[in-house]
């Protein structure tokens, strides 16, 4: 990428994270080009969607989501692992406005190519912990990983339905676990 490309990116990238964060994931892609200071074209050269753009955005997020992943796996017991790790999820998807759409779109059967950047590395970490937690005997033997994802998702969307703008993840994700035990 030449020198004012890389530039426009990094300065696309920095916006939309800021726009995002203000706005979620319908913040205004022609806003976004505005701040950076580029055309509407250039934004969808680099990014010819907003779902483009919202992994550009979080992949780093999300890769540092999963190494934690296995950060936690090694301090925890595998069921508790699992829980606390989830609850790490809900909160970044509280945090990182924009982010539960993106993982949403991830964790929805026939994802399209262009989320597996972020679907994927999750859809391995929870992978690994689920197996751990199943072969503690903590998690039932039927709960395919996928599921606890989307579950994951759900309970982040409660928990913002319940007014406390994420503050009730951590309850609401010992509710559901109770119901997974084996």
């Amino acid at each position: 990428m030449r020198a004012d490309a890389r530039r426009n990116y990094e300065r696309l990238l920095k916006e939309a994270a800021v726009a995002f964060a203000e706005h979620g994931e319908s913040a205004s892609l022609d806003d976004i080009a505005k701040r950076a200071g580029v055309g509407s074209g250039t934004l969808y050269r680099h990014f010819p969607t907003r779902r483009a753009l919202l992994e550009a955005v979080y992949v780093d997020s999300v890769e540092a989501l999963a190494v934690r992943a296995d950060q936690i796996a090694r301090e925890l017991p595998p069921g508790e692992a699992l829980g606390e790790w989830l609850n790490e999820l809900g909160e970044g998807m509280v945090r990182m406005r924009g982010l539960k759409a993106l993982l949403g779109s991830a964790v929805a059967d026939g994802c399209a190519p262009v989320l597996s950047a972020c679907g994927e590395p999750l859809k391995r970490a929870v992978g690994r912990l689920v197996g751990a937690a199943q072969r503690e005997g903590t998690l039932r033997a039927d709960v395919e990983p996928i599921e606890v994802l989307r579950l994951a998702h759900g309970v982040v969307t409660a928990s913002e339905l319940a007014g406390g703008g994420g503050s009730c993840i951590r309850r609401y994700l010992s509710l559901l676990t109770e119901g997974l035990r084996a």
